[in-house]
């Protein structure tokens, strides 16, 4: 008998017992299906943590650093951040501005019941190069603007957007409160076109105004002192040092009994972030492996029930010449059918149940990678090899008289 036969007769015995065969692969078929879906779940979440890393830049140091007393550090910190010039290529404080609105004529954000308040922050020269901001009209903060206390800001493009609409903003004021900033450069949009799909996820990022931090003193809840800064390091090897330099600088300069400080890079944060995802998958993986287990068990059960019941024909075809490896190769085609079908239709859910989970999960549209897919057909075709072996070689065995004595 070749294969051609043997598979025709494999498929003819799945379709004389449809119900039964679909039972059996229902194991296999929800085991692969939930290993696609909860590994790609936490592929796009892996995926979605990189593109979040990315946007707020990479490479980024934070600093925490404050004294009991009230002595103003900012200054400071800024210019030995800049002095590590082989290390470091900006520095700014972390600040926010706690306007209550920000207008323009008749747009006013606390009518923006989509977004609500903007962030404000309050940032030095460099604060476009540690927050991976890039210019798409005008200009950005300058050393001047700081030194001189000059009332001007720059806008993210969906507050651009909701103030001026299509409307050329440089040169125009915009109120702050009571107070009135001068529009001098607007932010391109973080996340790609701000219309895009993928952009929506960062508007929160894009709805912002940034102003000198020296202007604090002019807004009533204004900063008297900075403790938070962001340093951006040139790359990732030069880290590591501008960790080293800034915490040494700062142990002789607070004295631990009348301040603090803390240093670390977000960096660290992302590789952890990352090892837990990773675990994660494996143990999801590994769950619902032990489902592909017991569908596989199934699978195992009911060719030994096909054996039986298919005895006296095992000792028919012995009787005539048939030899133990096509008999053997028989139920193997059989069981590898049973488990090929099942992976495939677990395939199909798997795709479907993937892009169903990414868009209520994650509001993300997500597939299964290429490999996986091809990895759970073959690894389903394995297991029908693996798990009717043992039926395959037991029918393989049966003695021809006592197997033509079967009823």
């Amino acid at each position: 008998m070749n294969l051609r036969q043997s598979f025709k007769m494999s498929m003819q015995s799945l379709m004389s017992n449809k119900g039964r065969a679909f039972l059996t692969m229902l194991g296999i078929i929800i085991g692969v299906a939930a290993v696609m879906i909860m590994v790609s779940v936490v592929q796009g979440q892996n995926k979605a943590m990189k593109e979040y890393y990315e946007a707020q830049g990479t490479n980024k140091i934070t600093i925490s650093a404050s004294t009991y007393n009230g002595m103003d550090l900012t200054e400071d910190i800024y210019k030995f951040c800049l002095s590590l010039s082989d290390y470091v290529s900006g520095v700014t404080p972390n600040g926010m501005a706690y306007v209550n609105s920000v207008k323009y004529m008749s747009a006013n954000t606390q009518n923006n019941q989509n977004m609500g308040s903007p962030n404000i922050y309050l940032g030095s020269d460099q604060f476009s190069i540690c927050n991976n901001y890039k210019l798409a009209q005008g200009r950005d903060l300058s050393y001047l603007d700081i030194k001189r206390y000059n009332k001007v800001i720059v806008l993210g493009s969906k507050l651009k957007e909701y103030l001026f609409q299509a409307q050329n903003p440089i040169g125009k004021y915009v109120s702050l409160d009571s107070q009135y900033f001068k529009v001098v450069g607007v932010y391109a949009p973080i996340g790609g076109d701000s219309n895009s799909e993928m952009a929506t996820s960062y508007d929160y990022l894009n709805y912002v105004g940034v102003i000198p931090y020296s202007t604090s003193r002019f807004l009533s809840r204004g900063y008297s002192s900075f403790s938070d800064f962001t340093v951006k390091a040139k790359n990732s090897e030069s880290v590591t040092m501008a960790i080293t330099q800034i915490n040494g600088f700062l142990s002789g300069k607070i004295n631990q009994n009348n301040g603090y400080f803390y240093v670390n890079s977000p960096d660290t944060w992302q590789q952890e972030s990352n090892k837990q995802n990773t675990m994660m998958s494996l143990v999801l993986g590994g769950i619902a492996g032990i489902s592909l287990l017991v569908g596989g068990i199934g699978i195992m059960n009911i060719m030994l029930v096909t054996v039986t019941e298919r005895t006296r024909e095992i000792g028919i075809r012995k009787a005539i010449g048939g030899s133990r490896r096509s008999i053997i190769t028989q139920f193997l085609i059989e069981a590898c059918v049973l488990c090929g079908v099942g992976g495939f239709l677990g395939v199909v859910i798997g795709f479907l149940g993937t892009v169903i989970a990414g868009k209520l999960l994650m509001k993300m549209f997500l597939l299964p990678s290429l490999p996986m897919t091809l990895g759970a057909v073959a690894f389903s075709v394995l297991m029908g090899v693996g798990f009717g072996m043992y039926p395959a070689v037991k029918a393989s065995g049966l003695q021809p008289v006592e197997a033509l004595r079967a009823d």
